[in-house]
C-alpha cells in the first residue's frame, strides 16, 4: 500500500474548514462544519478527526455546528511531552470549546475520546451539555471490568506492552504503520470495513512523528496511575454523579471492549441514560454511519 504524506491526511479537504485554535497553552487542530448548537467530537486510538467525517456532515445539515479536533498528541495538534492525563485532556476540550466562541457543546467521544467525555462530564461539568461516549463504558467500569470473570473482560491486549520504553513505537511505525492497519481490521466487526481508503488514511496520519509516541502516553498514563495519587484521585473524582444526558452507543460485536463491560454505566448517570448496541464492531460511526448519524441525530433532537 502506498500512503500519502501524513499532513495531507490531516488536512484533507471537504465540505469542512480547517482551523488552528490556541488553548491551554497549545495549538490544537480542529475541523469544523454547519451552523448551530455546537457538537464536539473526539477521536479515539489509532485515529485522527477524520473518524468523524460522515458525522461532520449529518450533523451540520441537521442544524448543528459541527466540530472534530485532533487530541493533544495526535494529528494537526501539538505533540506536548505531558498532559495525557484525563484532567488536562478535559481542560483541553473546554478550552477550545470556548476558543471556537461556544460557552458549551454536546461532547461525542470514541474510545479515548469516550474516556474524556466521560470525565469532562465531571470535571468540566459547565462547558457540557449532554455526552455521547461511544465504545467505552464509564471509567470506573473500565476499571471495575478487568476484575470481572474472562468473558466480561475488556480486551486490552494490545497495550499490555505499552508500558514499556522505546519498543511499543517501532512497533507501531513498522512497514508504514502497517500495524495500525491490522489493529482497525481486527477490532473491525463489519466485512468490507477498513476499505482501503481508511487504512491509508490511519496509516499515513500515525506516521506523523511523534503520534507513536504521544498516542502511546494515554496508555501509559492509565497503566502507571493505577496506584499513583493522580490515578487514585481521578477514580475519586469520577464517583461524582453525571447530571447531563447521556446516549451510551456501544458494537455488539466490539472485540476490543466487550459490550458486557457496559454494565452498570448507568448508575454513575442522574440525567437521562439511554443505551444502543448497534450491529457493527468497535468502530459503530464509522461501519455503520447511518444508522448511527440517524440514532444520534434523533436523539439530539429529542425525538
Amino acid at each position: 500500500m502506498t500512503l500519502i504524506e501524513p499532513d495531507a491526511a490531516i488536512r484533507v479537504t471537504g465540505e469542512w474548514t480547517h482551523r488552528d485554535v490556541s488553548a491551554q497553552g497549545a495549538r490544537f487542530h480542529v475541523v469544523e462544519q454547519g451552523e448551530g448548537p455546537a457538537v464536539m467530537l473526539l477521536h479515539g486510538f489509532p485515529t485522527y478527526w477524520w473518524t468523524w467525517r460522515h458525522q461532520l456532515t449529518a450533523l451540520a445539515s441537521a442544524g448543528y455546528r459541527a466540530i472534530a479536533m485532533d487530541l493533544r498528541g495526535y494529528g494537526g495538534s501539538d505533540h506536548s511531552p505531558h498532559g495525557y492525563d484525563p484532567f488536562t485532556l478535559s481542560a483541553d476540550v473546554a478550552a477550545v470549546i470556548r476558543s471556537l466562541g461556544e460557552s458549551e457543546a454536546v461532547i461525542v467521544g470514541h474510545g479515548w475520546g469516550a474516556f474524556v467525555a466521560w470525565s469532562m462530564a465531571v470535571l468540566e461539568p459547565d462547558v457540557v451539555t449532554a455526552i455521547v461516549p461511544v465504545s467505552s463504558p464509564h471509567p470506573r467500569r473500565v476499571r471495575g471490568a478487568s476484575l470481572q470473570p474472562w468473558r466480561r473482560r475488556i480486551s486490552l491486549g494490545y497495550a499490555a506492552g505499552f508500558q514499556v520504553p522505546f519498543l511499543p513505537e517501532r512497533t507501531l511505525t513498522r512497514n508504514e504503520g502497517a500495524r495500525i492497519g491490522e489493529l482497525i481490521t481486527e477490532w473491525s466487526g463489519t466485512p468490507g470495513w477498513p476499505d482501503a481508503e481508511a487504512l491509508s488514511m490511519y496509516r499515513s496520519a500515525f506516521m506523523r512523528w511523534p503520534t507513536a509516541h504521544t498516542a502511546i502516553e494515554f496508555h501509559r498514563w492509565a497503566g502507571r496511575s493505577v496506584l499513583r495519587p493522580d490515578g487514585l484521585r481521578y477514580m475519586s473524582r469520577m464517583k461524582t454523579t453525571i447530571n447531563v444526558d447521556v446516549l451510551h452507543v456501544h458494537g455488539s460485536r466490539d472485540s476490543m471492549m466487550s459490550i458486557h463491560a457496559c454494565a452498570g454505566s448507568e448508575s454513575s448517570v442522574q440525567g437521562g441514560y439511554a443505551f444502543a448496541a448497534l450491529d457493527t464492531g468497535h468502530f459503530p460511526h464509522e461501519e455503520n454511519p447511518e444508522q448511527f448519524n440517524k440514532l444520534m441525530i434523533t436523539w439530539l433532537n429529542g425525538e
